[in-house]
């Protein structure tokens, strides 16, 4: 793969994650909130202020950080493309190889600023006192728990690996399926099956349906990465938290925000990869 073909991929990866964020972000906080678990606190805080006349909290929308997408896109279709060349191309193995890889990369980079975005989500303080800025979130996160503090939550993460590897699995092997069925019958195998309005629909459906099935399969992870991001928490590691929350709250508190998650995750999701594949296929051209 080119360095052009990199920038193409990190440029497009960027531009779906952006739109996708911006379209889902207020149900991305709610999500975070109902997987924590001080919500209790939180339902309360809503209520009280919604009976004494204040709004409640306003949601901020996303900012250039949810174009750290890009990394995953761009590692995705560089390792996609280096292993073609050593497996079978365009195999399932390849695309788990790939997401696998790609997933690793993007949560081993990027794993501190997501810590700080959940720390701000959760911060929930009484009227009158002024909310955490992002400056004094890191700041506090040093101070207590050190540079460490910053990659709470990976180990979770990585476990969520699984969820991008069914995801690309079946979202590869569904788009496959869709050219296959377009393509004619007698075109040859070189030649390239222009893209229209249809293909992009069929993309956004294939997204969709991929994620609902990795997203039900391994959501467990996002609680379990929620609980161990919090300020002050008693969860100290993945397999402690995964038997604790069960004991004290039974094996539903695991799939506690599920519902708002996935109205969240299937149009982000379908959107993120839609725009991802136009933006690809418009600067290839």
């Amino acid at each position: 793969m080119s360095q052009r073909d990199t920038l193409v991929h990190l440029f497009a990866g960027g531009c779906g994650g952006t739109v996708g964020a911006i379209l889902t972000c207020p149900l991305e906080v709610v999500k975070t909130r109902l997987q924590s678990s001080s919500i209790t606190l939180y339902v309360s805080e809503v209520q009280l202020s919604t009976v004494n006349g204040a709004s409640v909290a306003r949601v901020s929308p996303p900012g250039p950080l949810h174009c750290l997408k890009a990394i995953y896109f761009a590692a995705y279709s560089t390792a996609k493309e280096k292993l073609n060349g050593v497996l079978e191309p365009d195999s399932t193995q390849v695309h788990m190889a790939s997401a696998g890889m790609a997933g690793f990369t993007a949560i081993t980079a990027t794993n501190p600023i997501w810590l700080i975005k959940t720390r701000l989500q959760l911060d929930a303080r009484n009227r009158g006192e002024r909310r955490l800025s992002a400056f004094e979130c890191v700041r506090r996160v040093y101070q207590t728990d050190g540079l460490r503090g910053f990659y709470r939550g990976m180990s979770a993460s990585y476990a969520g690996i699984s969820e991008t590897v069914i995801h690309f699995v079946i979202y590869e092997s569904i788009k496959r399926r869709l050219l296959e069925a377009k393509a004619p019958q007698n075109m040859d195998e070189e030649e390239e099956v222009s893209k229209d309005a249809s293909d992009f629909v069929g993309m956004m459906l294939a997204a969709a349906t991929s994620k609902t099935c990795a997203t039900t399969i391994a959501y467990p992870h996002e609680v379990i990465r929620t609980r161990l991001r919090e300020e002050g928490t008693k969860y100290r590691s993945f397999f402690q938290t995964l038997t604790t929350v069960p004991k004290e709250e039974g094996y539903r508190a695991l799939y506690r925000g599920l519902t708002t998650h996935l109205v969240r995750q299937i149009p982000n999701t379908a959107i993120m990869m839609c725009t991802y594949e136009l933006v690809v296929y418009l600067l290839n051209g």
